[in-house]
Formats: C-alpha cells, structure tokens, sequence
C-alpha cells in the first residue's frame, strides 16, 4: 500500500517505519490531546510517518463491567479534533457494520480488531467506506491465511489495505511472535507489528487481562530488523490507571527513548 494514500501523513519519504500509537481507548479530551502532543513532537523530530491510535469503544471486554468507553461520538470528535489539532490521521477499530459507516466521517483510517477479522461483512463494510483498512490478523490465523482477508478489501475496489501482527496464542493465557510471518505478509500488502498486543496475558482468573511491558523494547526492536513497514504501541502517561489494556502498554516517559533506538536500527537495516 503506498502510505501517501493516508491523508495528512507526513515524513513518508524518510526511510523510516511509520508507527500507529496512542491510548487504547478514548478517556477524554484532555489526555488524548496530551498523548498525541508528546508523540507528534518525537515522530516530527525524527522524521517518523505517525497515525494517532485510540478506540472510540471497546467491544471485545473481558468482563461485563469494564470500561467500553464514554460515549461513541464523543470519542470520535475527540479523534476528529486530534487529527484537526495536530494535522495528523487517525485510527480507530470497528466492530460492526455500522460502525464502519459512522466512524469514517471521523477518522483517516478503519481497523478490524483479531478476533473479528474472518467476518466478510464488516471487512467489506469497512472497505467500501474507501478509508485505509487495517486488519488485524487474528491469534488463531498463520500469516499466509491473512492474504484472503486482504483479498476481501480488493475485491471491494480498495487498495488501502494494510495487516497487522499482533501475536498468536500459546496455550490459553499468553502470546507468541513468530517472526517469520513478518516477511510473508510483506509478499501480499503493507505489514505492521502490533508490540503491545503482542505481550498480552489474556484470560487471567481476575477477569482483566496481563502483559509484559517490560518486553516492548525486545519485541519491538525485532520487528524493525525483522523488516517491518510500521509498528503499533499502545502508549499512556499513567497505564497503572488506564482504563483498558493498561497492564501492557508503554509509559510515554519511555516512548522517545525507543524510538530513538528504533530509528537507529531502521538506517542500520536500510544500508543492507
């Protein structure tokens, strides 16, 4: 996919990877406001293609009382006064049909959540908005079954289409990388590492699902030499109070200091 497709991305002639990143979910105005500055402030500085990442709702909730967001279109204004505050495109997952028709008046860029990304009608309803869709390849997929649900996108006369890794299950409460689904996917479409995900612990006794921050710089910097085209993190300036998936993100004292490293490694892996 050519990045220059996504409205208002910028540095796309770097040599850089371009990076997806953000809350998980939309909590406010003031934090998303404060995350996407800290963020465009290190991309702009070095040159980094950024999309702002944040849900406007969270569908896929481990219990029935947990945090699925503060009202679907006052999210997605939110996300629209992101992209308007800071020129700079949007992300948001879906999980119905008509979501895909709702969230694309808002946001740059549409992404079908793992676990639903085998489901024809919304990955055509998201293609036929003609927004940029990414699918998340699903932790029970290989990465050469992800070709058919890229196939749905063309087929819908859009080829603003990108997959993105986000681990696979090993056994029930952990994830694994195989790396080497990193250059099969590039053989097909524009292929992205989802690191935060990736050290998820789902399904934990308590109902709220673990991870392994302190294994993001580790993954992360594999995926860059491993080859990949753009990277998502989940990112937060408090993840010990996030409401939604805070045992895995990255503290956004810390984002900086990784991307530095990252783009390091990138013009090391561009000289070969």
């Amino acid at each position: 996919m050519d990045l220059n497709k996504i409205s208002k991305i910028k540095n796309t002639d770097s040599g850089n990877f371009f990076i997806l990143a953000g809350p998980c979910a939309i909590e406010g105005e003031e934090m998303a406001l404060r995350i996407a500055e800290h963020i465009v402030k290190v991309t702009d500085r070095l040159a980094i293609p950024y999309v702002f990442k944040g849900s406007f709702k969270k569908a896929n909730r481990s219990r029935v009382d947990s945090f699925t967001g503060i009202g679907d279109e006052k999210a997605l204004k939110i996300l629209r006064k992101v992209s308007e505050t800071f020129d700079i495109p949007t992300i948001t997952d879906i999980h119905t049909n008509e979501d895909a028709a709702l969230a694309a008046q808002y946001v740059d860029i549409l992404q079908i959540p793992a676990f639903l990304v085998r489901q024809t009608d919304l990955v055509v309803a998201a293609a036929e908005t003609g927004r940029t869709v990414n699918l998340k390849k699903g932790q029970f997929m290989s990465p050469e079954s992800m070709k058919h649900a890229v196939q749905k996108v063309l087929d819908s006369n859009n080829d603003k289409v990108m997959v993105t890794d986000r681990g696979t299950m090993f056994g029930y409460q952990d994830m694994i990388v195989d790396f080497r689904g990193i250059p099969t996917m590039k053989e097909f479409t524009t292929t992205v590492l989802d690191v935060t995900h990736s050290l998820q612990q789902p399904n934990q006794v308590a109902g709220v699902t673990g991870g392994r921050p302190d294994m993001i710089e580790t993954i992360a910097r594999a995926g860059i030499s491993t080859g990949v085209d753009g990277i998502f993190i989940e990112t937060h300036f408090d993840p010990a109070n996030a409401k939604s998936d805070g045992a895995n993100m990255l503290h956004l004292n810390y984002f900086e200091g990784l991307m530095e490293k990252l783009v390091a490694i990138r013009k090391t892996i561009n000289q070969f």
